[in-house]
C-alpha cells in the first residue's frame, strides 16, 4: 500500500493497538468471566442487589454498559463541536484515553465486597473507550484520501486485533501459571486488568507524538466554547439533514450496530450461562475470533475496492442475520466453535467498512469531529438500545430469546443498506444525464 504521510497513518492506527485490548479484555473475555465469577460466589443465586434493587448479575452487567453508552452518547455531539472550533481534538483523545486507561487499571481492586466499584469501574471504562472513539476516528479524512480510506481503516482494526490478542495470550498465560507463581487465578485476572490500563495509555504516546493538531473550524472566536459548540453542532446538523444517501446510511448503521455491539459484548456471557463453557474454552475461542477478524477486515476493504462499500457491507449484513439464527439453535459446544470463526470474519470487515464508508459519505470539511460524533452517537445510542433490550428479554423470558431481537435489528439495517444503495445510484444517475 502507497500511503501518504505514512508515520501519521501508523501512528494513528496504534491508537487501534493501544484501546483495543479493552474491547477484548474488559467488555469481551476477561472482565465478563471475572464479573459472573465474583458476583456469582458472592450471591449463589446469582441475583445481585445494587442500588435498593436486585438484578441478575447478567442483566446488571448490560443495564450499567447501555447507561454508560447513553451519558457518552448525550455529552459527546457538544465536545465535538467544541474540539473542531478550538482545534483541541487531540487534547479531548488524550483526556478519554486516561479515563479509560486508568478505570482499567482500577478494576484490579474490585472483587465480592465492591460490587460497586466493579460497576462504576466498567462504565467509567466503556465511557473513556467511546468517548475516546470519536475524536480518534475523526482524522480519518484528515489524514488519508478517499480512495485509501478502506485500507487505512482496516489497518487500524488489524493492529487492534494483533495488539488485543498479544494482550489476551499475557494474561492467559499469568491465568495457566497462576499457581506455579504463588497467587490465585482471579488475582492472575485483576493483574490483566492493571495491564489494559498501562498498554493503553503507553502505546497512545506514539499516536499522541505522530498525530498532527487540527486546524480549528473558527478562525475567529465570537463567543464561548459551549455557545460556539452549539452552532457548529446546529450547522453540521443542517448539512447531515440535506444528504439523503448519508442519513440512510446513518439510519441503517444505527439498526445493525445494535446486533454487532451486542453480540460483541455478551457472547461469553451466553456462552457461560447457556452452554456451560470453561473459562479456558470461551477465552480460546475468543483469540480465535480476533485472529479470524484480521483477516475479514483484511478482505472485506479489498472487496469494497472490487464491488463497492453498499454492496459488501449488505452481504456482511446478511451474514450476521444467519449467525443470529445460528445462535439460537446453538447447544453444543462444536456448534459454538463454528459460529465463532464466523462471527470472526463478519465482525472485523463490518466494523472497518462502517467507518471507512462513513468517511467517504461525509464532505470536506474541518468539522471532521462533528460529523463523527454523528457516527460515534449512532453508534452508542445503537449499544443503549441493543444491550438493554437484549437484558431485558434475558430478565423476562431467559437469554437464548434474547437472540432473536437481534435479528430483527439486523434486517431492519439491511433494508436500509438496501434504500442507501438504491439513492446513491440514483443520484450517480441523474448525475451523468444531467
Amino acid at each position: 500500500m502507497n500511503l501518504p504521510n505514512k508515520k501519521v497513518i501508523n501512528g494513528w492506527a496504534m491508537y487501534d493497538w493501544a484501546n483495543s485490548v479493552y474491547n477484548l479484555v474488559i467488555t469481551t473475555t476477561f472482565f465478563p468471566l471475572y464479573y459472573m465469577g465474583v458476583t456469582s460466589d458472592k450471591y449463589k443465586d446469582g441475583e445481585v442487589p445494587f442500588l435498593g434493587m436486585t438484578f441478575k448479575n447478567s442483566v446488571l452487567y448490560d443495564y450499567a454498559l447501555s447507561l454508560a453508552y447513553l451519558i457518552i452518547a448525550l455529552s459527546l455531539p457538544i465536545l465535538s463541536s467544541i474540539a473542531d472550533t478550538r482545534g483541541n481534538k487531540k487534547s479531548f483523545l488524550k483526556f478519554f484515553c486516561y479515563l479509560g486507561g486508568l478505570a482499567c487499571s482500577a478494576m484490579f481492586f474490585f472483587d465480592g465486597d465492591s460490587i460497586p466499584l466493579g460497576i462504576i469501574g466498567l462504565m467509567v471504562a466503556a465511557m473513556g473507550y467511546s468517548g475516546g472513539l470519536v475524536f480518534y476516528n475523526s482524522y480519518l479524512p484528515e489524514i488519508a484520501p478517499v480512495e485509501l480510506r478502506d485500507r487505512v481503516s482496516a489497518r487500524g482494526y488489524s493492529l487492534g486485533y494483533i495488539g488485543s490478542v498479544l494482550l489476551q495470550l499475557v494474561g492467559f498465560a499469568l491465568v495457566l501459571s497462576a499457581d506455579a507463581m504463588g497467587i490465585s487465578a482471579a488475582m492472575a485476572l485483576k493483574i490483566t486488568f492493571l495491564l489494559v490500563g498501562v498498554w493503553w495509555i503507553g502505546f497512545a504516546q506514539i499516536t499522541f507524538a505522530r498525530l498532527p493538531p487540527s486546524p480549528p473550524a473558527v478562525e475567529k472566536h465570537y463567543a464561548g466554547v459551549f455557545t460556539e459548540g452549539f452552532i457548529e453542532l446546529k450547522k453540521v446538523f443542517a448539512q447531515v439533514r440535506n444528504m439523503p444517501v448519508l442519513k440512510r446510511y446513518l439510519r441503517s448503521f444505527f439498526f445493525y450496530s445494535m446486533g454487532v455491539q451486542t453480540v460483541m459484548m455478551v457472547a461469553v456471557i451466553f456462552g457461560t450461562k447457556e452452554l456451560k463453557l470453561g473459562d479456558s474454552e470461551l477465552i480460546g475461542t475468543i483469540v480465535a475470533i480476533q485472529l479470524v477478524a484480521i483477516l475479514g477486515a483484511w478482505g472485506m476493504a479489498r472487496l469494497s475496492e472490487k464491488f463497492g462499500n453498499f454492496q459488501v457491507l449488505i452481504a456482511t449484513v446478511a451474514l450476521w442475520i444467519g449467525v443470529c439464527i445460528g445462535a439460537y439453535n446453538t447447544y453444543t459446544v462444536t456448534q459454538f466453535y463454528i459460529l465463532a470463526v464466523l462471527v470472526g470474519l463478519v465482525m472485523g470487515g463490518i466494523q472497518s467498512l462502517s467507518r471507512s464508508t462513513y468517511a467517504k459519505l461525509i464532505p470536506e470539511t474541518r468539522d471532521t469531529a462533528s460529523f463523527f460524533s454523528y457516527y460515534d452517537v449512532t453508534e452508542k445510542l445503537a449499544i443503549v438500545i441493543g444491550l438493554f433490550s437484549f437484558g431485558w428479554i434475558d430478565q423476562e423470558f431467559g437469554m437464548r430469546n434474547s437472540v432473536l431481537v437481534l435479528i430483527l435489528f439486523f434486517s431492519i439495517g439491511l433494508i436500509w443498506l438496501f434504500s442507501a444503495l438504491h439513492k446513491q445510484r440514483r443520484l450517480a444517475y441523474a448525475t451523468t444525464h444531467d
